[in-house]
């Protein structure tokens, strides 16, 4: 029987590069980026979905066929007239990469007004995968009815993942983007928070207590990422471990990295592999991916990670 691997959220128009004013248009996003190394990554007998919502414009139709070229399935991708798809630019500057974002007119600001569409997205789902990005492009009644469809969704047997991704310049308050976040935690089997962005919102001294304070919400398992620090994975049966990554032989990009983590993390579980074992193909793939530029790399370039 096939299963499917449901990523809810927003996925934008990427403009990269900036050398000599010149940009490559192309399309990334958390959620979706996490879907495409799903998709690359999964045991056969897997489909992929993406949810989200698109507009009736030329990039929304251009978007939707880029992701349905890669195997992920659009079926349930809506579309909303007179809206388009958000847009951000990254640029380099003094060595670090910087974001400029377009979301005013984003349809994915809409995808969980309309109830029914939501829920018929995400029935007979095995996995249900979102983030805080998810969260945060959502008005407030929205992320209720996002959350209240995810647990219908659990309650009929799927595992939900949630990566809390934090972008406080999402959230009009630290403690309404907390009280969000917590409140969406406690609805996941599976979170994978990063340290590094948790520390300064909730005061964790260490990836340990970021994840003692996820699996204490209900998760079964939490991976704590760290950047190129070593993971911290806890489980709610008693794993507690760090899990190191490989050096890497070049660091190109580091866009996408936790989302290609993400990805070959949730991959390795739906193949029978321990959590830590999980975590070290997690880490080989987000390692070949900061060796490119880009968000999405070549399926093919991790799936021998």
């Amino acid at each position: 029987m096939t299963k499917r691997f449901v990523s809810i959220g927003e996925a934008m128009i990427e403009m990269s590069g900036g050398e000599g004013g010149m940009y490559r248009l192309g399309y990334a996003g958390d959620t979706l980026n996490t879907a495409w190394y799903a998709r690359a990554l999964l045991p056969e007998g897997w489909d992929v979905d993406y949810v989200t919502a698109l507009g009736d414009d030329m990039y929304s139709g251009e978007m939707r066929a880029f992701i349905g070229k890669a195997g992920i399935g659009t079926e349930r991708i809506q579309t909303i007239a007179n809206r388009r798809p958000g847009l951000y630019m990254i640029h380099q500057e003094k060595g670090d990469r910087h974001f400029t974002y377009w979301r005013g007119q984003s349809a994915a600001k809409l995808l969980a007004d309309d109830v029914e569409a939501l829920e018929a997205a995400v029935v007979g789902a095995d996995t249900v995968y979102f983030s805080g990005i998810s969260m945060a492009i959502l008005a407030p009644r929205a992320r209720g009815k996002l959350m209240h469809t995810i647990v219908k969704a659990r309650d009929a047997g799927a595992t939900v993942v949630f990566d809390t991704n934090l972008r406080p310049a999402l959230w009009t308050s630290p403690r309404i983007m907390a009280s969000t976040l917590t409140a969406a935690a406690a609805i996941a089997d599976i979170v994978l928070p990063t340290h590094t962005d948790e520390a300064p919102l909730f005061g964790d001294a260490s990836p340990e207590a970021t994840a003692e304070r996820y699996l204490k919400l209900g998760a079964q398992e939490v991976v704590a990422k760290d950047g190129s620090k070593p993971a911290f994975v806890a489980t709610a049966d008693g794993v507690r471990q760090y899990v190191p990554a490989p050096k890497a032989d070049k660091v190109v990009d580091a866009t996408g990295a936790g989302d290609s983590f993400n990805g070959g993390y949730l991959s390795g579980r739906a193949r029978g592999l321990s959590p830590v074992e999980a975590a070290e193909r997690a880490h080989r793939v987000a390692g070949v991916v900061i060796g490119h530029k880009g968000a999405l790399v070549d399926p093919a370039l991790v799936q021998d990670a």
